[in-house]
């Protein structure tokens, strides 16, 4: 098996000579991947409870939506191990994006992604009211970003992935902050 680390790449014959390093970014994909199968549950329990999507972005979330399922065919592709791009779990897309076009689409992932989550948070300014908004699923959100950081620094490297990455941490991190500022006391 060959891995990635910094743009080194090492051969490894036996998952127990890796480093601690390839372990702890195996670690942090399970947890990751674990965490998106859950991930938008409290969002959408939220709305349930509250029977209200005020302060969420429809568009924003299909922005995501897009970007996520491109980012994971350019990881299939770029052959990168599947730990580290499974969470995305846009599968049944894959075969809708040749090779080529994904050459094309990557980039703009970045600005798509981010896309959606500013959009996300101009609709918690705009109302002033987080209420509908789970503060769990932006922290998971945040939580998984930051993760796939460590595991691209370890595995491949790949600047567009960490870029996407950083960006998508710190505006999650944002859309989380907000949701926590403006959310509106319980009412008894």
């Amino acid at each position: 098996m060959v891995v990635g680390c910094g743009g080194v790449r090492l051969m490894m014959d036996d998952y127990s000579e890796k480093k601690y390093y390839f372990i702890v970014a195996d670690i942090l994909s399970m947890i990751t991947i674990s965490s998106c199968f859950v991930i938008k549950i409290p969002q959408i329990r939220k709305i349930q409870q509250i029977k209200s999507a005020k302060g969420i972005s429809n568009l924003g979330l299909c922005l995501e939506l897009f970007s996520y399922t491109v980012m994971m065919a350019y990881n299939y592709l770029s052959a990168y191990a599947i730990l580290s791009y499974m969470d995305l779990l846009a599968l049944i897309f894959l075969k809708a994006f040749p090779s080529a076009v994904l050459v094309i689409l990557v980039p703009l992932c970045t600005p798509i992604g981010a896309s959606s989550k500013v959009l996300q948070l101009l609709a918690i300014l705009r109302t002033k009211d987080s209420s509908s908004v789970s503060l769990v699923t932006w922290a998971l959100s945040a939580f998984t970003n930051l993760t796939r950081i460590y595991t691209i620094m370890i595995e491949s490297n790949d600047i567009m992935l960490l870029s996407n990455f950083i960006i998508s941490f710190t505006l999650s991190a944002t859309v989380f902050l907000a949701a926590l500022i403006y959310r509106k006391p319980k009412i008894l």
